[in-house]
């Protein structure tokens, strides 16, 4: 396996949440699990490390880096720009094929909302943000998107759906695909940043508790339906 498809492997185990912030990298697992040796794991642990998602531990392994409340507040505000700026151009720029798509995936997402079917719901959720984001046609803007929300995915695994709260989004999802619809470029715009400070402040309030020498452990709220980790806003 080359050096640059081990690194994305794990990069992406990293960013889905298989192991969460604080955990420690199981490197005899990930070299069974992508058949290779150790030298070449570390090196691309060493890369990891480099984008801030591995945090190196001298003569004691490693783990998934940590995100502190400061950098999911970071990361959410360069987000709800992105896509409020996304949102203004993809109503200019938007093709009718586009938006039917994005329609047609809204319908779908929301037959997983009534199927209780959270792992399909947030796939398609996913979907319709970052099919906005592509109709702006903004390529720089793209690219950033991508690399922003990979981090934040990387919280999702903290976060509890509430009925109430899954109610909400997809709530706020039809004023979305409204708005996009009517190509109401400002009326978007707002429509994103509330709803990604929703998002903001669900990740925040869930958090997760840890204990010297163990494991993060979430803390859910009562009556939440579990979170997966799977991306979605």
């Amino acid at each position: 396996m080359l050096h640059e498809e081990v690194v994305g492997r794990i990069r992406a185990i990293l960013l889905d949440g298989e192991i969460p912030p604080g955990a420690r990298i199981p490197e005899r697992e990930l070299c069974e699990r992508l058949q290779i040796s150790r030298t070449p794991l570390r090196e691309a642990l060493k890369v990891l490390a480099a984008e801030g998602l591995v945090q190196l531990l001298p003569h004691r392994g490693s783990r998934a880096a940590k995100l502190t409340d400061k950098d999911m507040r970071d990361l959410f505000e360069v987000c709800q720009g992105l896509e409020a700026l996304a949102g203004e151009l993809a109503c200019e720029r938007i093709t009718d094929a586009e938006l039917d798509e994005i329609a047609s995936a809204h319908a779908d997402m929301v037959r997983h909302y009534h199927e209780s079917d959270l792992i399909q719901y947030y796939r398609g959720n996913r979907a319709i943000h970052e099919a906005i984001v592509t109709a702006a046609g903004n390529p720089a803007l793209t690219g950033l998107y991508a690399s922003v929300t990979a981090r934040i995915r990387r919280a999702r695994y903290v976060t509890p759906m509430t009925p109430q709260r899954w109610a909400l989004a997809v709530k706020e999802h039809e004023a979305i695909l409204n708005a996009l619809q009517r190509r109401d470029g400002t009326g978007l715009s707002h429509i994103l940043r509330t709803h990604l400070r929703h998002k903001r402040e669900e990740v925040l309030q869930a958090g997760f508790a840890e204990t010297e020498g163990s494991e993060p452990t979430l803390r859910i709220a009562q009556g939440a339906i579990p979170c997966v980790p799977i991306g979605g806003m």
